[in-house]
């Protein structure tokens, strides 16, 4: 296939649903996370859970970028902006509206007086900075290795251009981290109460890593990884690869999406991130708290065009609205319905918590695509006879 409709083929999508439960065993359940925020949004947009066999389930996980940024992060950002009138603090458009402390957000921020501006990417930031000469451009940076060498670039041209006024908050976070954490969680590991057979894979940030990475799951958990584009028809076809797996007792790393993802993945830009930035630590996560080595920070090379030294800035954990099931929701313990938020207070108009921000947040993508399918279907019977003591119009 090499159109994007023959993705979205309603003929070959259900062809692969009769096969899927043609394969699924009756007398066995199948639960797999899609790790990816693009992922859930298609499954929701595209229908694609109604399309399975009841057996086989599937459970949303933490890949959406502007999910996991914790409120700390997002503070940090705010609080810059307000106390730095020289400051325009550039980001995403999803950032723009992710829930801080104190009601307020970056979008918020902005109405305070705070010059905040959405940009379509680090090199918009870098642009303006060259110029506003007299202004200090920082960038906000958030991502999973997909939009980690765009930042490493800009950084890079920065210090080539002699930009002093150009810097970078960095966010990025690291893909493999994550998977571990949920796998060495007592949900799965140990209490069970999240059963979890096989992974679907990122499709994006696959093309950047490869498939390698995933292969320590494979082999030290058994749990089965198929890496998978993000059209509907890629989406099942890795489900029914998953389901073969598990049916046939292996555990292996596949790749559904061969047309863009190679095992050892971008070597070039895999260097550039590389020269650019090293491990932190520990990174706090929404939702599955602090991970260790699982986001990267500045090099000491590039330190004059890290915003978190040439402006201090200091990093305070926060919790989440505790009426707010996000966190939760990010591990795969909780479903979007299942936070008495959801779809009443809380809505992409006005979220209250991260995973209704973005449209690949699973809450928003079930909000979007999904809620109806949860209100039970009233059924009239029109062949009863009229009760004349009813009022009729």
């Amino acid at each position: 296939m090499k159109y994007v409709d023959e993705f979205r083929d309603g003929t070959l999508a259900a062809g692969l649903a009769r096969a899927i439960a043609r394969e699924a065993d009756s007398g066995r359940d199948y639960a797999f996370m899609e790790f990816c925020g693009g992922h859930t949004h298609a499954i929701s947009r595209y229908g694609v859970a109604d399309l399975l066999p009841a057996n086989v389930r599937m459970i949303h996980g933490p890949g959406c970028p502007v999910c996991v940024l914790p409120i700390g992060r997002v503070d940090m950002a705010i609080r810059l902006a307000l106390a730095r009138p020289e400051v325009i603090l550039c980001t995403y458009g999803d950032c723009l509206r992710v829930p801080a402390s104190d009601g307020l957000s970056l979008l918020k921020a902005k109405a305070r007086g705070a010059d905040v501006r959405m940009v379509y990417s680090a090199a918009d930031a870098l642009a303006l900075a060259a110029r506003e000469p007299a202004r200090e451009v920082v960038f906000f940076a958030i991502g999973f290795e997909t939009t980690t060498p765009p930042t490493a670039l800009v950084l890079r041209q920065a210090a080539a251009q002699g930009l002093a006024n150009f810097s970078v908050i960095c966010n990025h976070v690291l893909t493999p981290s994550a998977i571990s954490t949920i796998l060495e969680s007592p949900e799965v590991r140990r209490l069970g109460t999240v059963p979890l057979d096989g992974f679907i894979g990122p499709a994006h940030v696959s093309t950047i890593i490869g498939s390698q990475p995933y292969a320590f799951f494979a082999e030290e958990y058994r749990k089965p990884v198929v890496i998978a584009g993000f059209e509907p028809l890629d989406v099942m076809q890795a489900i029914r690869m998953l389901v073969r797996q598990v049916n046939e007792g292996r555990a292996e790393v596949e790749n559904e999406f061969a047309r863009a993802v190679v095992p050892e993945g971008n070597l070039k830009a895999k260097t550039l991130v590389a020269e650019t930035f090293e491990l932190r630590r520990s990174f706090e996560w929404r939702g599955l708290g602090l991970v260790p080595y699982s986001a990267l920070r500045i090099r000491a090379a590039f330190a004059p065009w890290d915003a978190e030294a040439k402006f201090g800035l200091d990093y305070h954990p926060v919790p989440d609205n505790r009426a707010c099931e996000c966190g939760a929701i990010l591990r795969g313990v909780r479903k979007p319905t299942d936070c008495k938020l959801f779809g009443t207070v809380c809505t992409p108009e006005t979220p209250m918590g991260s995973c209704m921000v973005s449209s690949e947040g699973a809450c928003a993508a079930h909000y979007n695509y999904g809620r109806f399918r949860d209100v039970p279907v009233r059924v009239v019977d029109n062949s009863a006879p009229p009760n004349p003591d009813q009022e009729t119009a």
